[in-house]
């Protein structure tokens, strides 16, 4: 093993440790009740749940406030078993694609929760990609009360996208969860929370576990 090697594995194995603690904090501290669904929404609020999955978190988010949700899930088992929940709800829409910084092809290495465009350990499949600020163009959405973010490393390239266009500025409540398995994700992560700063307020942060952000003039 060479030297770089060795640091590399050593912070790896730093990371692991820091995260754990930090995980363990977000647990004691309430977690996902507490944090994840404490919002100031009602049945006029437009939602937005970036990497939708099972569709647990709009389904609760749902019961607790009745609003509109837009859940976007690209991995077609996914997305066809969440068409299926929300088939009977008119006010959650799924769409079998997901939101980046451009509109393209990707291939998705699919495993539950961790399927990655990155992570290149499961078994692949072609996804879509639409660019954000097209599907607000297309869609004519003018104002989100919350985005929620979670799709396993996509979230650098659709955050810078957002910051580069304003279009971050529509957006009431950003609950976003950074990745650190993506190339120089620590740096890329406090470069967008810097530019964050501008536009929103951070009202909690666990480091690479969640953390959300409230636009200036809205915060609580």
């Amino acid at each position: 093993m060479n030297f770089e090697e060795f640091v590399n594995r050593l912070n790896k194995r730093l990371y692991r440790r820091t995260h754990r603690q930090i995980l363990k904090q977000w647990e004691a501290d309430g977690g996902d009740t507490r944090f994840r669904y404490d919002y100031p929404l009602t049945d006029n609020s437009f939602v937005m749940d970036l990497g939708g999955y099972e569709g647990q978190w709009s389904s609760q988010i749902y019961s607790k406030f009745g609003c509109k949700i837009a859940v976007f899930e690209p991995v077609r088992q996914f997305a066809q078993a969440l068409s299926e929940r929300f088939e009977a709800n008119e006010d959650i829409e799924v769409f079998q694609f997901g939101l980046g910084a451009i509109s393209e092809s990707q291939t998705i290495y699919v495993r539950g929760a961790g399927s990655s465009t990155l992570r290149k350990r499961a078994a692949a499949e072609e996804i879509r990609i639409v660019d954000v600020q097209q599907w607000f163009d297309d869609n004519r959405v003018m104002s989100v009360a919350l985005m929620k973010i979670n799709i396993e490393g996509g979230e650098y390239d659709l955050l810078d996208r957002m910051i580069e266009t304003g279009l971050v500025e529509s957006i009431e409540n950003i609950q976003v969860q950074f990745h650190n398995f993506t190339v120089d994700a620590k740096r890329r992560m406090e470069r967008i929370q810097e530019a964050l700063q501008r536009t929103h307020t951070l009202n909690y942060q666990y480091r690479f576990v969640w953390e959300n952000w409230v636009r200036k003039g809205d915060a609580r």
